[in-house]
């Protein structure tokens, strides 16, 4: 397993050594050491599963007072998936990274704490996996909107996604409430 960097140097892509034959495929999805070296961490409490249909975007959701780190991989399907660098603090704040994450590339993202996390679904439906850092805590979650103009995300749309309620209602970035 090897840690790639992408366009934000804290947002990591990780790509797995995979190993096949007629039987089928082996991989790891994750390894401690290999974190623990890159100082990310190397225990997670919670892991998450979620099936979504074409056309369906979800995000970009985060936890301001209990921040989520988060390990994202797409087992079936395909998805763009966006990562938003939230931290006031940061010389990147507002910027962006996205990958195609797919059951047949097999990469995870790696999306640290104080970023929100949203994802299109590229085809007929989708299944993310991810791993969290820290607990679900619903007084923390927030959402801000996906096609905020300042963020321009670059969103491989071809109709008006599906959303939820919260995420069609989440404010831009200028109003939401975000890390120092």
């Amino acid at each position: 397993m090897q840690l790639v960097p992408t366009a934000h140097p804290d947002v990591l892509l990780l790509e797995p050594t995979v190993h096949g034959d007629h039987r089928g495929f082996f991989f790891e999805t994750f390894r401690g050491s290999v974190f623990a070296a890159a100082g990310l961490p190397e225990h997670f409490v919670q892991d998450n599963h979620s099936k979504s249909s074409a056309g369906i975007l979800r995000g970009l959701h985060y936890q301001l007072q209990q921040p989520q780190g988060k390990l994202v991989r797409c087992i079936a399907g395909r998805v763009f998936d966006v990562a938003v660098d939230l931290r006031r603090h940061s010389s990147r704040f507002g910027q962006w990274v996205a990958v195609e994450l797919s059951a047949d590339n097999k990469r995870a993202l790696w999306i640290p704490p104080g970023f929100g996390h949203g994802f299109l679904v590229l085809g007929e439906s989708a299944e993310i996996t991810y791993k969290c850092s820290t607990y679900y805590h619903p007084a923390s979650d927030r959402s801000l909107r996906w096609d905020d103009p300042t963020l321009a995300i670059a969103w491989p749309l071809t109709s008006a996604p599906v959303l939820s309620d919260k995420d069609r209602t989440a404010p831009l970035l200028d109003a939401a409430e975000l890390f120092p």
